[in-house]
């Protein structure tokens, strides 16, 4: 089984990115959201003794944790096909990226951020089931690779615990107002990549007959120019057309051509109008019917952001611990209800009605059809995995405990409302990246950090 290492590896990365990630938007660099189950077994031969490279506060980062990520990064950047920095860049790069870890995690503990032995039970689980075995393979594959499950499932509780703490210190500083949307949107729209740019022009055109001579060329030259000039100045173009245009239909419909693709149109129109925005007016422009004066009417990126998605029907029940009841309690009351339904002994929809705790209650826990990206990617992820008609096991959400059913799914072309809902959620994504970045630092600058002698 000599693919067996490599594989495990490309499927935990997998795994710990989805787990690590439960920040709506928030992605989590491979560097911080892999687990040392990750890294490929150390190389051969005598190993370098150990020392402190820096202390974080009162705890030491040490030269073997260095190059133990260190590993890690260098495989990863080569199944990336990145190209590796000289190593002592590297060693320097890693050291900073643990110092951020160790001064988060001192954090979270000091705030009163805890994660349970249950809570990492179902992250193992997780682990375990996207990489399609059980628990006992998983743990029998890691001990094999050199790591224990001891050491495993702090890893998972270290990387739970950052998450928690990034989810509460991260999500309350991103706002995003409908200004935002408006620019993003039109950002988007402005784009002129023609394979998704779609036009809606209008024209007059002054007709060239064949054989005309150099004078009458001239005359129906001018004629369009002045249809140009009033057209600039400000007149409406639908009269101008029906003063000027001799284009077959053009009076009736104000000489619109109709929304489409952009590479319906002849490319002269396109290389006319390509930099004018809505409402611009083309000069004029000559081709072998005649003289056309050309005004952008409508412009817009097709499908932006997204025409048509898979769409999710769902129904859950929630429990929220609190002093009356803790999270291993309500998971153990969910999995009993899960058991229940699977007999055939309760029913779904009413346990939700007498049990959950949220809105979706009164209609059997029933949240309505649902576009990829609505819920906490903790929820997505395992609402993602089911087909129709399967009930996961209980889940841990910022929100409380959940079982969820999925009942269906279908294709659906959004709305304008959902595309800007969508739109809205991309800017939240890219705000929230930067509020994460903003926020390490701080807790970075407020760490004391002593170095030691430099990693090797």
């Amino acid at each position: 089984m000599n693919h067996r290492v490599p594989a495990l590896t490309l499927a935990l990365m997998a795994a710990f990115t989805s787990m690590a990630s439960q920040a709506q938007g928030l992605r989590v660099s491979p560097s911080i959201g892999a687990s040392r189950a990750n890294q490929p077994a150390p190389p051969s031969g005598p190993r370098q003794a150990d020392y402190i490279v820096a202390v974080v506060n009162s705890e030491p980062i040490t030269n073997n944790e260095v190059r133990a990520r260190m590993v890690r990064v260098e495989q990863q950047l080569a199944q990336q096909g990145g190209a590796l920095p000289p190593r002592d860049l590297l060693a320097r790069q890693v050291l900073e990226r643990l110092i951020g870890e160790k001064a988060q995690l001192q954090l979270a503990r000091e705030t009163g951020v805890r994660v349970d032995d249950a809570t990492v039970d179902m992250a193992e689980q997780n682990v375990a089931r996207q990489n399609q075995i059980d628990v006992a393979e998983l743990r029998r594959r890691l001990q094999a690779d050199g790591l224990s499950v001891t050491q495993f499932r702090d890893e998972l509780r270290n990387q739970l615990l950052l998450t928690r703490l990034r989810d509460r210190e991260v999500e309350p500083r991103v706002k995003v107002n409908d200004l935002e949307v408006d620019q993003f949107i039109q950002e988007q729209q402005g784009s002129n990549d023609l394979a998704t740019l779609e036009l809606n022009l209008a024209q007059i055109l002054v007709p060239v007959p064949e054989g005309a001579n150099e004078a009458q060329v001239m005359a129906l030259q001018a004629r369009a120019q002045r249809a140009l000039e009033r057209a600039r100045a400000g007149e409406d173009f639908a009269r101008l057309v029906r003063e000027y245009s001799d284009a077959p239909g053009a009076a009736a419909s104000g000489g619109q051509m109709g929304l489409r693709p952009a590479d319906r149109y002849p490319q002269l129109f396109i290389n006319a109008t390509l930099s004018l925005p809505e409402g611009g007016i083309s000069g004029v422009v000559r081709s072998g019917a005649g003289f056309h004066i050309l005004k952008v009417v409508e412009k817009r990126q097709a499908g932006m952001p997204g025409v048509s998605v898979t769409q999710s029907r769902a129904r859950h029940i929630l429990l929220r611990p609190g002093p009356q009841l803790s999270e291993s309690a309500a998971r153990e009351r969910l999995a009993d209800f899960r058991k229940r339904i699977l007999a055939g002994t309760a029913d779904f929809a009413q346990l939700a009605r007498e049990n959950s705790q949220d809105a979706s209650a009164r209609n059997g826990g029933d949240l309505g059809w649902a576009n990829p990206g609505l819920f906490v990617p903790e929820f997505e992820d395992v609402l993602s995995d089911l087909q129709p008609g399967q009930i996961s096991e209980p889940l841990v959400s910022r929100f409380g405990v959940h079982l969820i059913q999925l009942m269906e799914r279908r294709q659906a072309t959004l709305s304008q409302r959902e595309q800007r809902e969508i739109a809205r959620n991309l800017v939240r994504e890219k705000k929230l990246d930067e509020a994460y970045s903003s926020w390490a630092q701080e807790v970075r600058g407020r760490a004391y950090v002593e170095f030691r002698e430099p990693p090797q």
